[in-house]
C-alpha cells in the first residue's frame, strides 16, 4: 500500500468504504471529475487541508494517505479499523432468523460456500492475520445468520452449526483486539446457537469463548465456574463416548478454567485443572486441532506456563517453557499458538527482572504472527515494561518493534 501512488491510496480507501466517486465527491465538495483524476494521478494533493479533509471522510489516519507504515499504531485499538468494528457490531446486531419467521430470506449461499468460507476464516485465525479476518467478518456474519435463517430441515443443523462457529471466531479476534463487550456478545450467540445445532461439543467449545470474554472484562470467577460446570457434563465415559473430539473440548474446558482459576490466584484449582486435562490430553494421544482446539499435551504446558504467569511466577513460566516443550511438536503448532506463548513468556522474563529476554520473547513472536504481537494490549504493556527497565538504548530490533507497535518509553 505505501509504494502506490498517492491517488490509488485514496480509490482503494474509498472502495473499502464502499463509496462512488460521486458519493465521495459530494462529501468532499468536488467534482466527479476532480476526484476521478486525483485516482488516476492526473492532478496532484497537495494540500495538507484538503488531504485531512478525504482522511476525515475516508475515516483512516492521514498518515495512511500519506504512504507512512500503516504497521506503526499508537495503540491496539487501531490495530482494527474502527469503521470495520462498526460493521461487525452491526452485523451481530441482526436478527436474520426472526425476520425469516415473518418473511422467507431470498437466496441463501450455498452451504458447501459457507463451510469453505468458515474453514478459511478459521485458518485465517490460527494463523494470526487478524486484520485481514476483521475485514472479511462482517460479509461471513451477514451469509452465516441468512444461511442459518433460511435453511429447514435436514440442512437447519448444519447452517447453525457454522452460524456458530462464525460467531466464535467474531469472539476469538475481537477479544484479541481489546474489543472485549463485542467479543462476550458474539460468544453469547455462539452458545445459543450450539443448542439449534444440536451439538453438544460445539456448545462446549462456545463456553470457552463466553469464559475468555468474561475474563478479559475482569470476571473470572464466574468464568471458572462455567467452564467446570460445563467440562463435568461434556467428560468422557460414562454416558459420554470416549472420541478425540470429545475429548479436546472437554481438554480446553479444562485449561480455560486453569486460566480462569489463576486470574483469581487459586493455584490449587489451577494445578488440579491442568493435570485433569493432562490425563485427557494423554488419552488423546497427540496435537490436533478437532473443533479448531489445537488441544494435545504441548497446549497443556503452553497453558502451564500461561498460567504461571497469571500467577505471577515468572520463574515457573520459563521453566516450563525450558524444560516442558519439546521444540519439534512446539514448531509444529500453528503461528497464533506459538505467538501467544512466546508473548505469555516475554511477560515472564519481564517479571523476573530479565528484559532482554523478554524483548527477545516479543521479537520471535513478532515474526511468527505480526498481529499477535503488535495489537494486542497486552503486548504493548510488555514493551512499555522493556523500554522501562533496559539500560541505555534497547537493541535495535527492539526499538524497531516498538516503533512498529506505537510504543514509547
Amino acid at each position: 500500500m505505501d509504494e502506490l501512488p498517492i491517488g490509488r491510496r485514496v480509490a482503494y480507501w474509498r472502495g473499502r468504504r464502499k463509496m462512488s466517486q460521486q458519493v465521495f465527491a459530494d462529501r468532499l465538495g468536488k467534482s466527479k471529475s476532480w476526484v476521478d483524476k486525483v485516482e488516476r494521478g492526473v492532478r496532484r494533493l497537495d494540500k495538507f487541508s484538503v488531504l485531512y479533509e478525504i482522511a476525515d471522510i475516508l475515516q483512516v489516519d492521514v498518515q495512511l494517505l500519506m504512504g507512512k507504515d500503516p504497521e506503526r499504531r499508537t495503540d491496539a485499538l487501531n490495530c482494527i479499523d474502527q469503521v470495520e468494528v462498526q460493521e461487525i457490531r452491526a452485523a451481530l446486531e441482526r436478527y436474520d432468523s426472526m425476520s425469516a419467521y415473518f418473511d422467507a430470506v431470498p437466496c441463501p449461499p450455498p452451504l458447501d460456500d459457507m463451510r469453505k468460507a468458515v474453514n478459511h476464516a478459521w485458518l485465517t485465525y490460527q494463523y494470526g492475520r487478524y486484520g485481514m479476518l476483521t475485514r472479511a467478518l462482517p460479509k461471513l456474519l451477514r451469509d452465516a445468520q441468512a444461511a442459518d435463517a433460511a435453511y429447514g430441515g435436514e440442512r437447519a443443523a448444519e447452517a447453525a452449526h457454522l452460524l456458530g462457529q462464525v460467531y466464535q471466531i467474531a469472539s476469538s479476534v475481537l477479544r484479541k483486539l481489546g474489543e472485549c463487550e463485542l467479543a462476550w456478545l458474539a460468544a453469547d450467540r455462539s452458545m445459543a446457537v450450539a443448542q439449534r445445532a444440536d451439538d453438544p461439543l460445539l456448545a462446549g467449545i462456545a463456553t470457552t469463548r463466553v469464559c475468555n470474554a468474561l475474563v478479559a472484562m475482569g470476571r473470572a470467577r464466574p468464568a471458572l465456574e462455567l467452564n467446570v460446570q460445563i467440562a463435568n457434563r461434556l467428560a468422557p465415559g460414562g454416558s459420554n463416548e470416549v472420541s478425540p473430539a470429545r475429548l479436546s473440548v472437554y481438554g480446553m474446558l479444562l485449561l480455560q478454567g486453569a486460566m480462569a482459576a489463576s486470574r483469581i490466584g487459586d493455584s490449587a484449582s489451577v494445578d488440579d485443572l491442568i493435570n485433569c486435562a493432562q490425563e485427557a490430553a494423554t488419552l488423546l494421544g497427540g496435537d490436533y486441532n478437532h473443533y479448531w482446539t489445537s488441544f494435545g499435551p504441548t497446549n497443556v504446558e503452553l497453558h502451564r506456563a500461561a498460567a504461571a504467569v497469571e500467577l505471577g511466577d515468572g520463574g515457573r513460566a520459563v521453566e516450563v517453557h525450558q524444560l516442558r516443550i519439546a521444540e519439534p511438536s512446539f514448531n509444529a503448532l500453528l503461528p497464533e499458538r506459538r505467538a501467544h506463548h512466546l508473548l505469555d513468556i516475554a511477560r515472564g522474563y519481564a517479571q523476573l527482572g530479565d528484559v532482554a529476554n523478554a524483548g527477545e520473547m516479543l521479537l520471535l513472536g513478532d515474526r511468527l504472527a505480526p498481529s499477535e504481537i503488535r495489537c494486542r494490549p497486552i503486548a504493548h504493556e510488555v514493551m512499555s515494561d522493556v523500554l522501562r527497565r533496559t539500560r541505555g538504548a534497547p537493541p535495535s530490533p527492539v526499538a524497531e518493534l516498538a516503533e512498529h507497535m506505537g510504543v514509547g518509553v
